[in-house]
């Protein structure tokens, strides 16, 4: 194989595809990315087989003398790749080294093509939708924080999004059971649906590989949802995952339940808010995030308290809650987390019923995230 491209888009399509390589493996060629030249365009593939997903991207408008395939070794190349400063960069693979020129002369070690697997090329099985980027990427941001990112849990279809698709909508939801967030998309759904009642949950790691090679907002993304595995293309790359296996909360009844409970609905400034959260929190130590919480006539007073820190209190205007006193308490880190992804929305609204209660905070019609309060 040998190739010209342009330096910085063979940079950026380096880190685009490493995010996929496995920390840990015992194959070496799985520790670095396969290039396949072609006609005016080099392939590269990564795969983590520890958790089955995978991603394959195609860059174009690179010059090919020689068609082929080969290893590239990732931290080499991608050190090579950030130092140089010069426009191209030229790589020529042969059986027993690499040759990167960009500025300077570098010889790297090539690795057998044979020992990398390859990924499936995108397949809907006749039943997929089709999103536009930028509603796809909101929903990922207002979701994938709220799914379990604890290795030991034992709970392992909770580290990943569930993914629905029916009618002309997509759901995607996550939780850690502590909270959960629920987020509906505009999608273009096409074929007969599944018969069969099969989950999929997507991997934490694929749907963050995904939300990085989403940068047209415009661009149609084409998801296939079939039983083990999912599959995502967009217009240069393809996203492959297997399935986590497991059950997932009823997250309709869950939702349905506290919304019926609430009896008190709190429209709450989302940038304010979030900023009187955040000054609370900072009296709050590593032990405990929780913020305990008075909502008033025309007021919410928050404070904090730390055993090795002090103590904080803030107060937020509300001039249109007039309801009783209620009491409440949340981990601060949760409500942050979930303020953050609401970049761009004025105002958000909190429904409650007590102190012991899920609380729910919803955004329009296509968002809701239920958190539970703090006790004792």
């Amino acid at each position: 194989m040998k190739v010209t491209c342009q330096r910085d888009s063979l940079q950026m399509a380096c880190q685009l595809v490493s995010a996929a390589v496995p920390a840990h493996t015992t194959i070496p060629a799985l520790k670095n990315i396969k290039a396949t030249a072609l006609d005016d365009a080099i392939t590269l593939v990564a795969y983590d087989p520890t958790q089955g997903v995978g991603i394959r991207y195609t860059l174009h408008g690179v010059t090919v003398a020689r068609a082929g395939s080969c290893i590239l070794p990732k931290d080499q190349l991608i050190q090579i790749l950030r130092e140089s400063t010069e426009p191209d960069i030229s790589l020529d693979a042969g059986k027993e080294a690499i040759v990167a020129k960009a500025g300077g002369r570098y010889e790297m070690l090539s690795l057998d093509v044979n020992d990398f697997p390859d990924i499936p090329a995108f397949d809907d099985g006749g039943h997929y939708h089709e999103i536009s980027a930028g509603t796809l990427r909101t929903m990922i941001k207002r979701t994938a924080f709220a799914a379990d990112k604890k290795d030991t849990t034992a709970k392992y279809q909770l580290q990943g999004v569930l993914w629905e698709a029916e009618e002309k909508e997509a759901r995607l939801i996550a939780t850690d059971t502590k909270r959960l967030a629920l987020c509906h998309g505009s999608a273009s759904v096409y074929g007969a649906p599944d018969t069969a009642k099969v989950l999929h949950l997507v991997p934490l790691k694929a749907v963050n590989i995904l939300e990085r090679n989403l940068t047209t907002d415009s661009e149609l993304v084409r998801v296939g949802l079939r039983t083990n595995d999912a599959l995502f293309q967009t217009e240069n790359a393809m996203i492959y995952t297997s399935l986590l296996q497991g059950k997932f909360p009823p997250y309709r009844d869950i939702f349905g339940k506290t919304r019926k409970e609430a009896t008190k609905k709190v429209p709450l400034p989302t940038d304010a808010f979030l900023a009187r959260v955040r000054q609370a929190a900072i009296m709050t130590d590593d032990e405990s995030k929780r913020v305990d919480m008075v909502f008033e006539a025309g007021k919410v007073t928050m404070t904090a308290r730390g055993a090795q820190t002090g103590s904080s209190e803030v107060v937020l205007e509300l001039p249109e809650y007039d309801s009783d006193r209620t009491e409440i308490a949340f981990d601060s880190q949760y409500l942050i987390e979930f303020l953050r992804a609401l970049e761009g929305e004025a105002t958000v609204t909190l429904e409650m019923s007590t102190g012991t209660r899920a609380a729910l905070f919803t955004c329009g019609e296509g968002y809701a995230y239920l958190v539970m309060p703090l006790t004792g």
